[in-house]
């Protein structure tokens, strides 16, 4: 039983995530839903103690990015500020393929011309 929940909640997590990214400039929306599954995806067998951790940034990623969604509510996409910055003390507890990932994550997300070229629906 206590499986299915955690289940439930991973998903749940998930799902809100995604909801949340609708509400991003559409390059960033793509770029982070596609890292959002990524890693989701690379988690599924990770061990207790990663998971723990690994749901708990994922919360807080959670947390600001709602915090920031609603505090911008009304804003135009140009003067919208997403993100928050890391810490010298969080940097040292990431591992070398993470600190590898987020470079990665931080270059495509600071290109000036993204390799994305999506339009919204014009409905």
């Amino acid at each position: 039983m206590a499986a299915l929940s955690h289940v439930s909640r991973v998903r749940s997590l998930y799902k809100r995530i995604l909801v949340l990214h609708r509400f991003l400039p559409i390059e960033l929306r793509a770029l982070g839903d596609q890292y959002v599954k990524d890693e989701f995806r690379r988690h599924t067998g990770a061990a207790p103690e990663e998971v723990k951790s690994f749901m708990t940034e994922w919360e807080n990623y959670k947390d600001t990015l709602q915090t920031q969604v609603l505090e911008s509510a009304g804003d135009q996409y140009s003067s919208m500020k997403f993100g928050a910055n890391l810490s010298d003390v969080k940097l040292t507890h990431f591992q070398d393929e993470q600190v590898g990932q987020l470079y990665e994550l931080m270059l495509e997300s600071t290109k000036p011309n993204r390799q994305f070229n999506i339009q919204e629906d014009t409905k």
